[in-house]
């Protein structure tokens, strides 16, 4: 049975739950996994925490370089969020040789590329499953399971901060760009990542009235025009998988799997069970797997399309003969209309839109034109 001495970097949230796993399911993993997995040290500041987990005296370290110096520990786990401290500690790890399990998002993103060249360097490994969409398998499925079928779309929905002070359009994009670069095997820096928009309450009553729910969204698509990765808000379908409150997930679609929904994560206990799944994962298979694709800061290789396509929904300020011209409007210039509704008291009616699949240059060259044929006084 092969033993890894594991230590933990902080115990928040998803620390917390790793410790927890660890201790109570050691004979577990023992018996299913045949790995002996044991927690040797411990670097937390808090010591109300540590008396609160019960963490023994032995095993609380104070400094980083008595973590990596300790001949027991064979991989540590990253669990103190932000990045610049945790990228220092994790490359401090990596290149004496010993594995890296990380939860968070924002190191990952933004520094995989060092993180992996360090772990190449040095022939560690380098794991990082519970940073994305809060410990949802998607990132092992991705590697181990999907590797057959090149996907050409993604949705994910329900990214959260679990170590806090990120805001929900920049997790998303550290999330999403993870995603995309490893569902369409090229890298998608962070920063290539377009941020951005807003919902209103009328919105929202909206959208219930065409059938739908707003959620903020993480989009990726693998064009021939370029990658498209953007994180907004957007009308998912009531009965959608995706649609309800508090729902965690992804939706993959393309090649030979066609569509793939994964539900699920969220949680600490969602993120400290995947990182559990990585530490195992480390313990009971030889060798070290990195990127398919060409790791850098820079992604020279990869292409990013400019002018994104979707259906679009439009608000429009006007009575029954201006929608008339509006849906007019959009069919000379191919824009077709999937579902509308005229509604509102008289004189302060609105039609409620939303198109098919198309270009986001060619809605707007078409409302342009279409406020020209009819008297609209409001365009959303």
């Amino acid at each position: 049975m092969k033993k890894v001495g594991v230590a933990i970097l902080g115990l928040g949230a998803v620390g917390g739950e790793v410790y927890g796993i660890l201790k109570s399911q050691r004979e577990f993993f023992q018996r299913t996994q045949h790995a002996d997995l044991s927690v040797e040290s411990v670097l937390e500041p808090c010591t109300k925490r540590l008396d609160e987990l019960g963490v023994p005296q032995q095993l609380r370290a104070t400094n980083i370089a008595e973590v990596v110096a300790n001949p027991d520990v064979n991989l540590i786990v990253e669990c103190i969020g932000g990045a610049e401290a945790a990228l220092e500690y994790c490359l401090d790890t990596l290149k004496v040789g010993k594995t890296v399990v990380t939860a968070n998002p924002e190191l990952y993103a933004k520094y995989s590329h060092e993180l992996e060249l360090a772990a190449k360097r040095h022939n560690a490994g380098l794991y990082f499953g519970g940073s994305v969409l809060g410990g949802a398998p998607i990132v092992r499925l991705l590697l181990d399971g999907l590797q057959s079928s090149m996907a050409s779309s993604l949705v994910a929905v329900g990214y959260s901060d679990l170590f806090g002070g990120t805001s929900k359009e920049d997790l998303g994009a550290f999330e999403l760009s993870t995603l995309a670069s490893l569902a369409f095997h090229t890298k998608v820096a962070y920063a290539q990542v377009t941020r951005g928009g807003s919902s209103t309450y009328e919105d929202v009553a909206d959208a219930a009235a065409l059938g739908y729910r707003i959620k903020e969204v993480a989009i990726a698509k693998n064009t021939q025009e370029g990658i498209e990765v953007r994180v907004c808000p957007a009308l998912v379908a009531k009965e959608s998988p995706l649609a309800p409150d508090g729902a965690h997930g992804v939706r993959l679609t393309g090649g030979a799997a066609g569509e793939v929904v994964l539900l699920g994560g969220g949680t600490a206990a969602a993120a400290g069970s995947a990182v559990v799944s990585d530490i195992i994962y480390a313990a009971t298979h030889e060798g070290n797997r990195y990127s398919t694709f060409e790791n850098t800061e820079q992604a020279k290789e990869t292409r990013i399309a400019s002018d994104p396509t979707g259906a679009y929904f439009l608000r429009v300020a006007t009575d029954a003969a201006g929608a008339a011209k509006i849906v007019s409007a959009l069919s000379k210039q191919g824009i077709a209309v999937q579902k509308y509704l005229l509604c509102g008291a008289a004189g302060k009616e609105k039609l409620l839109l939303v198109t098919c699949e198309t270009r986001y240059s060619i809605v707007q060259a078409a409302l342009e034109k279409a406020k020209a044929s009819a008297d609209l006084i409001e365009v959303v």
